[in-house]
């Protein structure tokens, strides 16, 4: 039974779209929601990447209700094929963003994360952590095709921090440099803004 659950995990996300609202989380700012629309001429996405449903990015939701909160144990594949967890990059902050190739939300926001890793550099460890069943097959290729130089391909094709989390697509959650939570953030963001600027320093 539980060999089935990502697979109704990602079906369940395909219905409903990328990302559906969650109760208890805190609304974003009327900026924030509105920065990040994905317009059609955003994302190109072919028939087997993005469910019909995922085509509008929903509204953003920032939640601070788990801050303080330990980062999870999830072990995920790293891009040179070793097993990794979020302990392995203790000492710096972490933003860790769970997306997939046919989240049409999550591939709008990639160039902004793209860009971030850059301007950060080793302040900041940006891990993109694809959540596609295919693994390193499906987005390294795409990483490339988009053009995403400065992401590695890390791979969880079992979806488990899906399942840790409760993930819809794209989720992206700040970790301080001793491995808690700071906040987590569901829907497509513009990373490069002000407002990220000034939520990424929360984490000291």
């Amino acid at each position: 039974m539980r060999a089935l659950i990502p697979f109704l995990l990602v079906a369940t996300l395909m219905v409903g779209g990328c990302d559906r609202a969650k109760p208890g989380a805190e609304q974003a700012s009327g900026a924030l929601a509105d920065a990040n629309q994905a317009s059609p001429d955003e994302v190109t996405p072919s028939p087997d990447e993005v469910a019909p449903a995922a085509a509008a990015a929903p509204a953003q939701k920032l939640d601070r209700s788990h801050k303080g909160a330990a980062a999870p144990t999830v072990a995920f594949t790293a891009p040179d094929g070793k097993t990794v967890t979020l302990a392995d990059f203790k000492g710096t902050p972490v933003l860790l963003n769970l997306w997939a190739t046919w989240c049409a939300p999550c591939v709008a926001e990639l160039p902004t994360l793209d860009a971030l890793a850059v301007h950060k550099g080793a302040a900041l460890h940006v891990l993109t952590v694809s959540q596609d069943l295919e693994g390193k097959a499906k987005a390294v290729p795409f990483l490339k095709d988009k053009g995403i130089a400065h992401l590695p391909a890390y791979t969880d094709p079992k979806l488990e921090f899906s399942l840790a989390y409760q993930a819809n697509l794209p989720t992206t959650i700040l970790f301080d440099a001793d491995g808690r939570e700071v906040w987590r953030l569901s829907g497509g963001f513009d990373w490069m803004g002000a407002e990220a600027a000034a939520l990424i320093a929360e984490a000291g």
